[in-house]
């Protein structure tokens, strides 16, 4: 295959995806929004998620400027010319934008989803199923395009500058080390809106909740709730805007840890077929392709009947765009890489390797199937009606504190087979393909992202249809296909969380083994040496630290939601006897009588809203600041002062954070869908237990919301960052502490 076909196609790829991103957006916007009722409601929503995401960007803008400019600054006047430059400021820049406009994008389509998805919902499952997976599907679309667009279109541009990189060597190490800006540009967005928006979803989560539900007895997204639609907002910015720049990250930083490993077989390549020396550089772009191509088809192949189970209709397009990847990836690989076996040299180990071509395909369906089995094994610990769950559930029955105890320990539980397969996948593609075959294994299992980060969104539009549906009093039989979907889309989610941390892990060790590449073999990891000792230590607290800093966070801006909430059904006349007609209804399980709903439509409107928005918005763009913070001046300062320390810091952070990070989010999920099982099944199961059972399990609901919404989340882009930050300081590094 020529490879300058590969370098202009991707691209053209990539505006395809962001064209028919285009074409569905306009579809979703087209379908029927609902009556005047619901129209209001969801422009409630769209204009606070829109305030949030207009301030934390124009808080972003002043962070990008001043590290563009110091990375500019510094690359040109104190790297090694031949390793890095000032260029390397406008790849981050450009990152940084586009991860900023593909979540700008996503989130607005979906906030026009979700009305349109309630409106949809009464008329069938099937319908609403459609607009909410499209919308989602938008965020999908916008995510792999404008990262193949950035990336392939900067790549161009470098190598037209450098032409003598098509050669190997240093000058082709200096395009990738400047273009690996982009992937710090991405990372530092992710990390903001990943913390922001989980402080902002969490904080008016716990406040309705706490107050709502507990204290008031009244359903959850009720319109009596002056916390419903900061709640509603804070589904979009955390689980819409937050996921897509989590995965726009972990996608980039795949390709680009791949491309700079794949360099390193530039003479192994080069001396067993003429002019194919550059084909492991230009490989991970062709598999991105490859996968923008898969997901599309694979969207076609969702749907479902009325009744039916949504959840297998998504699984059908997620697993059928798998298995169209897979084929055609190993096509890609049988053209680009010299079938007779490559002799390389490790960069990393050293070791002397004979490469198949069928190494590498066997690294990405590792890969992939690694991201299935994690996100199969997160559903088998968090989905309802399933054992870890139901133990939480029989531990409610005996209080607060033993529903604590029993999400911990299922949480806890939950590490060891995701590990395991993780582990396991990082062996496989390291015995056939050394460091590369990892690098190539994270981009296989991303490689379908678009389908898979749709899925994620349809979890928050569908999340909010059932918000609308309650606040608009659509009536049992809408709320019931919007309950369907949602449940749907909460299993999504937590797939989605565990697809999100394996591909974290991957990524993250693809991108030390880049920054060590960079380093020319002078960064020792032998545990013996105290300084790599120290930096294994420091790694393995600065998780723990982070979760500790977005933790404490949501709980301040919660307690500020909280009073809020009080102070409204204090203060405001009409809400007290709304919220008692309200309690009755729902304690006894029936619809309102004519006196107790004339007694809530006269309190309509006069909750609040817009001062719970402002609130959690507030909090999110003040507390998101110091974590963040952290994660970029840490290896900066370690690497400095020692590489050893700042290598083992790398591994230390990657292990604990993986580690943690799944033990948050499959604690948090489990007692979210403990919380919900018990109340689906209800009284008629529970009996007298039942009330008990339920603030018990909307308890360990809550304390483990930031656990899955926040800090855990949050972990996946603080590993990838940190070596994000010591890839891109490693010329730096290098002149500093070698003299170039």
């Amino acid at each position: 295959m020529n490879p300058s076909l590969i370098i202009y196609l991707v691209p053209a790829i990539a505006v395809i995806a962001l064209i028919y991103a285009l074409i569905r957006a306009g579809w979703v916007r087209r379908q029927d929004p609902g009556d005047d009722r619901m129209q209001m409601i969801g422009s409630w929503v769209a204009d606070g998620a829109m305030a949030f995401l207009a301030r934390e960007y124009r808080t972003l803008a002043i962070f990008v400027v001043a590290v563009a400019l110091l990375l500019g600054f510094s690359n040109a006047h104190f790297g090694a010319e031949q390793n890095t430059n000032g260029y390397i400021a406008l790849s981050f820049v450009l990152g940084a934008f586009c991860s900023a406009l593909a979540g700008f994008f996503g989130m607005k389509t979906a906030t026009a989803a979700n009305t349109r998805t309630a409106s949809a919902a009464r008329r069938g499952l099937n319908e609403a199923l459609q607009v909410a997976f499209v919308g989602g599907s938008v965020m999908g679309l916008c995510v792999v395009g404008l990262a193949l667009l950035g990336l392939g279109g900067l790549f161009i541009a470098y190598l037209k500058m450098y032409p003598d990189a098509m050669n190997g060597g240093d000058a082709t190490m200096l395009v990738l080390n400047i273009l690996s800006g982009f992937s710090l540009g991405a990372s530092s967005i992710a990390l903001f809106a990943r913390v922001g928006g989980g402080i902002y979803t969490k904080a008016a989560d716990v406040g309705a909740d706490l107050v709502g539900k507990v204290e008031a007895g009244i359903p959850e997204d009720h319109p009596l709730n002056p916390a419903t639609i900061a709640d509603n907002v804070g589904d979009n910015v955390g689980d819409v805007a937050g996921m897509g720049a989590d995965l726009f990250e972990s996608y980039v930083g795949a390709i680009i840890s791949s491309m700079i490993l794949g360099a390193g077989w530039y003479v192994g390549l080069e001396a067993a077929e003429a002019g194919a020396g550059m084909n492991a550089v230009f490989l991970p772009l062709a598999i991105a392709g490859i996968g923008i191509v898969a997901s599309i088809l694979g969207f076609f192949l969702v749907t479902t009947e009325e009744g039916g189970d949504p959840q297998k209709g998504l699984n059908r397009g997620t697993f059928g765009a798998a298995f169209m990847m897979v084929v055609a990836a190993v096509g890609a690989i049988y053209m680009l890489i010299p079938t007779g076996g490559v002799e390389v040299t490790d960069v990393i180990t050293g070791a002397v390797f004979t490469f198949q071509w069928y190494g590498i395909a066997i690294s990405v369906a590792a890969g992939l199937i690694a991201g299935t089995a994690v996100g199969l094994l997160t559903e088998w610990y968090t989905a309802t009606e399933r054992a870890p769950v139901e133990t939480i559930i029989q531990s409610s029955r005996t209080g607060h504190a033993t529903t604590i105890i029993q999400g911990v320990a299922v949480g806890m539980n939950s590490t060891t087979f995701p590990v395991i397969v993780i582990g396991a996948a990082i062996l496989v593609a390291y015995s056939y393909a050394g460091m590369y075959g990892i690098a190539m294994a994270a981009l296989g299992m991303l490689s379908t992202i678009g389908i898979q980060l749709a899925t994620d969104a349809y979890g928050p539009i569908a999340d909010n249809a059932g918000g609308v549906a309650e606040m608009a009093q659509l009536g049992r039989e809408v709320r019931a296909r919007t309950d369907k979907l949602d449940a749907v889309g909460n299993t999504t989610a937590a797939i989605g969380k565990g697809f999100a941390i394996g591909s974290a892990a991957l990524t993250a060790l693809s991108l030390t083994a880049a920054f060590l590449t960079k380093m020319n073999g002078r960064v020792s990891l032998d545990a013996a040496d105290p300084y790599v000792l120290v930096g294994l230590l420091l790694g393995c607290m600065l998780p723990y630290r982070f979760s500790a800093m977005a933790m404490v966070a949501v709980g301040k801006a919660a307690q500020d939601m909280i009073q809020e909430v009080r102070r409204q059904f204090r203060e405001i006349p009409e809400l007290r006897p709304a919220l008692d007609a309200a309690q009755g209804a729902e304690s006894e399980e029936r619809d309102p009588t004519e006196e107790e709903a004339a007694i809530i439509a006269a309190a309509d409107g006069k909750a609040d809203y817009s001062h719970c928005v402002a609130i959690a918005t507030a909090a999110a763009i003040q507390k998101m600041l110091a974590p963040g913070m952290m994660a970029v001046i840490a290896p900066i300062a370690v690497g400095f002062y020692n590489v050893n320390m700042l290598g083992g810091m790398l591994i230390g952070v990657t292990i604990s954070g993986v580690c943690l990070a799944i033990f948050q989010a499959n604690s948090g999920g489990a007692w979210d869908n403990a919380k919900k099982q018990v109340k689906d099944e209800g009284q008629s199961k529970w009996g007298d237990e039942f009330d008990e059972m339920h603030k018990s399990t909307v308890t360990g609901d809550t304390v483990g919301d930031p656990f899955k919404d926040t800090s855990g989340p949050s972990l996946n882009i603080l590993i990838k960052l940190i070596s994000v930050v010591a890839m891109i300081i490693a010329p730096m590094l290098s002149a500093y502490h070698f003299g170039g």
